[in-house]
């Protein structure tokens, strides 16, 4: 294969502007006021592709936000490469904590990113990491440089769970059918040392009710008399730690991996700072489950986190109320052999029966999924892993992600193929939080890296 490294400087200018464009578009698949965005992006995606050389691309119905999908076939004797991703982002609030409005893109320099990075909404997760494969397929179709068949199927609704992907996915696995799955929606250790994430946790996500009185009632008049739901909810998730910090669910351990001595020291040579993090967050101490390390707390344990709580009155000066209903948002992350569904149903069994009598609860599940862990024997890892060490110098470290792509054990199950995570993003990349950015340094090396993917997959495939 050629050297891309003169191909991606002649357009890197190109590259960061077409990129830019796309995250002007904001695509907030959770925001039904957004669903237009979300089609205008679908279509922008499809262009995309087209552009970039697919044979066929099309915008694929489901009942949810469209699928786009691409293919370039070249011979239907050599292996096939299934890129996946997502066009859809995570809302952008809350507002005020952006340095620059999250969908009119910027390149701002910093410590990590001191050749610039853009900062929007989606910059990383996942319309950057997304369209570094976009821009490979062009090279690699404009210098005939592609060695093997390529599919792409990008979606529009992972940032709510991917709700309609197991349904595409059963209804079109001869459209489907591949040799390895390729995704970009994970990072790597630092832009010196990259890494390779060889697991992810799975993910149970629920909504809680609490309701006390039929009514909002006169604090003075009611106050200690009758439940106040806000206090028993906070209460309540209180109790779902112990003072380990270990879940107090019963049965939410009983199908955890614990992993050996010498796995846990394997994790271990990845490099890590604890005073770096804490200064990155701006912390004074890190916390977390007794007896674990932090890089093993937030990748090889399981988790469960309030993600958002609210009842009563929080406007301007002061109401005494005693609110009728309290509500919380719960994440639990899951480790392999965690089963989402059962650990969901743990969950609602152990909150509804730690409520007193004054309240009524209401559980209602969101979305989840399965866990996931790649074996590093595989070819496509084998592949993976010679494309990083050819395009950084460094040879990469396997590590396991604290994240959740549930749509991971949906396609080993459906699709009976293995998937590879090239992730190119930093911890440090604010995904999901406000001023979100993606270096142009991890832009255009992941343009760079992901060709010579192909090139070891199929020399190794034969």
């Amino acid at each position: 294969m050629d050297d891309i490294r003169p191909y991606v400087q002649q357009n890197q200018q190109r590259f960061i502007n077409e990129l830019i464009d796309l995250l002007k578009i904001p695509s907030v698949s959770a925001d039904s006021a957004y669903s237009q965005d979300v089609m205008d992006m679908a279509d922008a995606v499809k262009k995309s592709l087209e552009d970039a050389g697919c044979d066929t691309v099309e915008i694929c119905d489901t009942p949810g936000y469209p699928i786009v999908y691409g293919e370039k076939t070249i011979d239907k004797n050599l292996p096939t490469v299934l890129v996946y991703g997502h066009y859809d982002v995570q809302p952008p609030d809350p507002m005020e904590l952006w340095t620059s409005p999250p969908f009119e893109p910027v390149i701002k320099k910093t410590d990590i990113h001191p050749e610039g990075a853009i900062f929007a909404r989606g910059a990383c997760d996942d319309k950057g990491q997304m369209y570094m494969h976009v821009k490979a397929l062009e090279y690699m179709v404009k210098n005939n440089q592609l060695p093997c068949n390529v599919k792409f199927m990008i979606e529009g609704e992972e940032e709510v769970g991917s709700k309609s992907l197991g349904w595409f996915v059963e209804k079109n696995q001869e459209k489907l059918k591949c040799d390895v799955i390729l995704i970009s929606d994970t990072g790597m250790i630092s832009n010196q040392q990259p890494s390779i994430t060889t697991g992810l946790r799975g993910l149970s996500y629920v909504e809680v009710e609490v309701t006390g009185p039929n009514r909002d009632l006169h604090s003075g008049l009611y106050g200690g008399a009758v439940a106040n739901p806000i206090n028993i909810l906070a209460k309540m998730i209180a109790s779902l730690h112990d003072e380990n910090n270990h879940i107090t669910i019963p049965g939410f351990y009983d199908k955890v991996e614990e992993l050996s001595r010498e796995q846990r020291d394997e994790m271990a040579k990845a490099p890590f700072s604890l005073d770096d993090y804490k200064k990155a967050l701006d912390i004074a101490d890190i916390y977390g489950e007794t007896g674990y390390v932090t890089n093993e707390r937030n990748s090889i344990r399981p988790t469960l986190d309030v993600n958002g709580i609210w009842g009563g009155y929080t406007g301007e000066g002061a109401k005494t109320v005693i609110a009728s209903k309290a509500f919380a948002k719960i994440s639990m992350r899951l480790v392999p052999h965690q089963d989402w569904e059962e650990i969901t149903e743990l969950f609602t069994k152990h909150f509804i029966s730690i409520a007193p009598k004054g309240v009524t609860v209401k559980v209602t599940p969101h979305h989840g999924g399965q866990g996931y862990v790649t074996p590093t024997d595989s070819i496509g890892y084998q592949a993976a892993s010679k494309a990083y060490e050819e395009s950084f110098g460094v040879k990469p470290i396997p590590v396991r992600s604290g994240g959740s792509i549930p749509i991971v054990a949906l396609f080993e199950k459906e699709l009976k193929s293995k998937t590879i995570m090239m992730g190119f993003g930093l911890d440090s990349d604010a995904i999901h939080s406000p001023n979100e950015h993606f270096g142009i340094f991890n832009y255009l090396k992941g343009i760079e890296t992901i060709p010579l993917f192909y090139k070891y997959f199929v020399e190794l495939s034969k």
